[in-house]
């Protein structure tokens, strides 16, 4: 499971960074690039909560608290 949080993590971290790019490069107008890049990103966090907490109902993560 570490694997595959750190791998979304990953791809979170590349769709933002692509947005970035593709905002600055933009001349006058909006880039459908960015914006996909952007959705890509939102889609990616949610797909990542979603996983967690399946996984915690199914029994594969424990929660441990913080003490």
């Amino acid at each position: 499971m570490k694997i595959v949080v750190a791998i979304a993590f990953l791809l979170i971290l590349g769709s933002l960074g692509s947005a970035l790019y593709h905002m600055m490069r933009q001349k006058d107008k909006a880039d459908p690039r960015m914006a996909r890049s952007l959705g890509l990103r939102v889609a990616f966090s949610i797909l990542l909560f979603a996983a967690i907490l399946i996984a915690n109902q199914l029994g594969y993560i424990q929660p441990t608290g913080i003490r």
